[in-house]
């Protein structure tokens, strides 16, 4: 694994990857999210070029598109498969579509790399329903719908993006904005008096808004280059006043009352919220 570059907001290491490649033959694919979960940004499109433009590696590269239907138009790189014969771009109906129930994706790549996955495929693995469902989705009246909803998510993104840092104790968003979600830091006391992201305070915020107030978010604090971080799905516009004003009045609670813990008990307290979550 390459880990991302926090120092560039989750930016692909390009140099990087080529060089793993280059000193580990058994290495056959390389898999790439855009935008990334939980980052949220889109990879740039010179630094994917330069991994598929290595001089000697004859491998698959993978680029996962599942949240690209956030991103500004023109984001996604499934074109780019007739031009690389080595790239797949995967794409899924769960995510802006909201037909997560149906299972249902696709890939885009060239005919050789298609020809194998049809044969490594189960026959007739899409149900009658699903197969119903996708077309009815992919219909343009159905498009014109998604693409509505889709535009109401983006008004909420940017209203989030202007309201969460009002509140006290609220960091910087990391990453990107190229999703239905954001990553932001959760800090141990207000910014104004010297406050720093902690896991600490993020996970009892996480586990308070989940266990009291019904606002299910995501504790992303043990990821790479996240310390102190909440992956917050962006919803309606109900919704969002309700993350604020919770958020907002948890926070102020949270600050009062917690301090360090340590690791195992932090590893429990998140196990507990996981469940009340599940």
């Amino acid at each position: 694994m390459v880990p991302l570059d926090t120092g560039r907001k989750f930016e692909l290491r390009p140099q990087a990857i080529k060089e793993a490649l280059s000193t580990d033959p058994s290495i056959k694919l390389v898999y790439v999210c855009s935008p990334g979960n939980p980052t949220a940004n889109l990879i740039t499109k010179s630094d994917l070029q330069e991994v598929l433009e290595h001089p000697t590696w004859n491998g698959v590269v993978v680029l996962d598109e599942a949240y690209v239907d956030s991103s500004p138009e023109g984001s996604s790189l499934a074109e780019w498969v007739t031009e690389w014969p080595n790239l797949v771009v995967m794409q899924t109906l769960s995510k802006a579509f909201g037909l997560a129930g149906i299972r249902l994706g696709a890939a885009f790549t060239s005919p050789p790399i298609a020809s194998l996955l049809n044969n490594l495929k189960a026959p007739y693995n899409i149900s009658s329903p699903t197969s119903a469902l996708a077309c009815a989705a992919l219909h343009h009246q159905n498009l014109a719908v998604m693409r509505g909803n889709r535009e109401k998510i983006v008004q909420q993104r940017d209203r989030m993006m202007q309201e969460l840092p009002r509140i006290l104790g609220i960091g910087s968003f990391l990453g990107g904005a190229d999703s239905n979600f954001l990553l932001v830091e959760i800090l141990d006391k207000p910014r104004e008096e010297g406050g720093r992201p902690s896991n600490e305070i993020a996970l009892a915020l996480y586990e308070r808004l989940a266990e009291t107030k019904g606002v299910v978010v995501r504790f992303r604090g043990k990821e790479v280059g996240c310390l102190g971080c909440l992956r917050i799905t962006v919803g309606t516009e109900k919704e969002v006043d309700k993350l604020l004003e919770q958020i907002r009045t948890v926070l102020t609670d949270v600050h009062k009352v917690d301090g360090k813990i340590d690791s195992a008990v932090e590893d429990e307290k998140e196990h507990q919220a996981n469940g009340v979550i599940a």
